[in-house]
């Protein structure tokens, strides 16, 4: 079978084999539901306490702190609408280029009585500092950041501006799903400056599908978005998927192993990389700001950027036009737009992220290729003029 060598970690990831090894006595001989009070559920609750005990370690966190849920997009859409919820409205304020599970839910908020206000980001998507500090002095009341961006990579300095929230009495969360696994991650040290949640996802480092948590402080009260059983503490009702809970925990544990290692080899592919693309005449997003070791987000300027992946991808190479979950949406990217990007240039945007399995000769191969498809499509666009 014809397999792309993929560039698209940021999307999702291949599972762990070690993951995979954990999880499979979940889906045959160690089938219990963990709300069972016989041995079947008794095992399938001690695998989910352990599984629970290696998240929480992993971040620096506490495992009364850890809520498991089906998804990042969950764990997100469960800390600002199960916040405000329990508060009268009031501001609201995230970064204008936030993942949509962020900004869509924001946006659901705001037609339920509360005020949105979308930080702004510099040309490298770092959030404007003047602008943030304005919107601290109108007290919000939630903020919500994400720590690494999903398209550019692009880090953003939490602690001071957690501090800052803090001071104007606000919950601050970070989505960290994208900077899990190749950032280290310190719960204690994030909480103690002002950051009150945090959310992880497994299938961005090497765990499965299905599988996520949402990293909070007992101090924040939240209404569940699934009312039931009362699972999760009650802040997140259903059957836990035990076999996923398992891979996430296992996942947690291999990507702190590995991280140094992992983040210093995919720096070095980075650069491998970058260096080729400026030699082709790209253009690099977020160049001027530190980024995750293994994102690169570029365009060609005059090349589509979904025709430029469509090509790719038949000659070998799968990696993205933008975000995996909006790539429905026709719309130029909204980070690059925030970022003051043109629209014509945004829409030949094209995601590169590195991981494990990727080598030298793989990015050699993509460069010699992205050169020959850009050259013809380049050459097809001249003839049609």
């Amino acid at each position: 079978m014809f397999a792309p060598v993929y560039l698209d970690h940021n999307a999702t990831t291949p599972t762990d084999p070690a993951v995979l090894e954990a999880m499979l006595p979940y889906f045959s001989a160690q089938f219990g539901n963990a709300s069972s009070r016989h041995e079947y559920g008794r095992a399938a609750r001690r695998a989910i306490d352990q599984a629970r005990n290696q998240v929480a370690e992993a971040v620096g966190a506490h495992a009364t702190e850890v809520v498991f849920t089906s998804g990042g997009s969950e764990a997100n859409n469960l800390l600002l609408k199960g916040s405000a919820a329990c508060l009268r409205p009031g501001l609201l304020a995230v970064s204008a280029a936030e993942h949509p599970c962020v900004l869509k839910p924001a946006e659901q908020l705001a037609r339920r009585g509360w005020t949105l206000a979308k930080l702004p980001v510099d040309g490298d998507g770092r959030i404007d500092g003047e602008h943030y500090e304005a919107v601290m002095a109108r007290k919000p009341k939630i903020v919500s950041l994400l720590l690494a961006n999903n398209e550019t990579g692009v880090i953003q300095d939490l602690e001071p501006l957690a501090a800052r929230a803090r001071a104007a009495g606000a919950w601050f969360h970070s989505d960290a799903v994208q900077a899990f696994g190749k950032l280290p991650l310190d719960f204690r040290r994030l909480n103690s400056a002002g950051v009150h949640a945090l959310t992880l996802s497994a299938h961005k480092m090497g765990g499965p599908k299905g599988a996520a948590a949402l990293i909070v402080d007992k101090r924040v009260e939240l209404e569940p978005l699934i009312a039931g059983g009362g699972h999760e503490r009650g802040l997140r009702s259903g059957t836990e998927n035990v076999a996923a809970i398992v891979g996430f925990g296992v996942a947690c544990r291999l990507a702190v192993e590995r991280r140094s290692a992992l983040a210093a080899e995919l720096a070095r592919l980075r650069t491998q990389l970058e260096d080729g693309l400026l030699g082709l005449g790209a253009k690099l997003f977020g160049a001027g700001a530190q980024r995750l070791p293994n994102t690169v987000y570029f365009a060609v300027a005059g090349i589509d950027g979904e025709t430029l992946v469509g090509h790719l991808d038949r000659a070998g190479y799968a990696v993205a036009s933008g975000a995996a979950c909006s790539s429905a949406n026709p719309e130029p990217s909204h980070v690059l737009r925030a970022m003051g990007v043109d629209e014509q240039l945004a829409r030949a945007a094209v995601r590169v992220s590195l991981g494990r399995g990727n080598n030298e000769e793989q990015v050699a191969g993509f460069l010699a290729t992205l050169k020959s498809t850009v050259d013809r499509l380049q050459r097809l666009t001249a003839m049609a003029v």
